[in-house]
């Protein structure tokens, strides 16, 4: 069952949260830097969770880690990485947390030798879903096949954020995501 047909079923509150991001945010490409590393630190946090539990509290995310600003993030500290694991608003895992500040600090070298993270992402494309993941273990930490591909999927380098059949599907064509180059959809 896809995402799309997911958000169907649900009711209430729980569909709302869900709706708001399928059909406005998941696939849709980001070119800001700083909202990709956002979306990394959610997909990351996302493992051995919900999805739901993520969407609950990614304004808290946000907060947490100084909007995304990358720059901010990589500067870090032991005392700001206490109040992180502190922080009930987020996801409080040692792992999740380091590799938010390490991935940061990773972000800001990859600026320095594509100009952005998004160049960065561009100059890989097309690749596969597993060549992917080869190229993120190098560069990032937390970072298994699943985070990568939701990652991906979720800011239009790979293909199948949303079914077809999903009327969100015609609006991110008109995006042009990375995925569609090269393609025959």
């Amino acid at each position: 069952m896809s995402y799309c047909d997911v958000v169907e079923t649900l009711t209430g509150d729980r569909k709302a949260l869900h709706k708001i991001y399928h059909d406005l945010h998941y696939g849709f490409p980001i070119h800001d830097d700083n909202e990709l590393f956002g979306r990394l630190v959610l997909e990351i946090n996302q493992a051995g969770l919900s999805w739901e539990t993520i969407l609950k509290k990614q304004k808290a995310f946000r907060k947490a880690y100084s909007q995304f600003n990358i720059k901010k993030v990589a500067t870090y500290t032991a005392a700001d990485r206490k109040r992180l694991l502190k922080d009930a608003g987020i996801i409080r895992n040692r792992l999740k947390v380091n590799a938010a500040i390490e991935n940061a600090k990773a972000i800001l070298q990859l600026q320095k030798e594509f100009g952005s993270f998004e160049k960065w992402l561009e100059s890989h494309h097309p690749k596969s879903k597993g060549e992917w993941v080869e190229i993120f273990k190098t560069k990032f930490k937390f970072t298994g096949g699943e985070i990568v591909n939701e990652f991906l999927m979720s800011t239009g380098y790979l293909p199948n954020a949303h079914s077809k059949k999903c009327p969100i599907f015609k609006k991110i064509l008109k995006t042009k995501p990375m995925w569609l180059k090269g393609s025959d959809v």
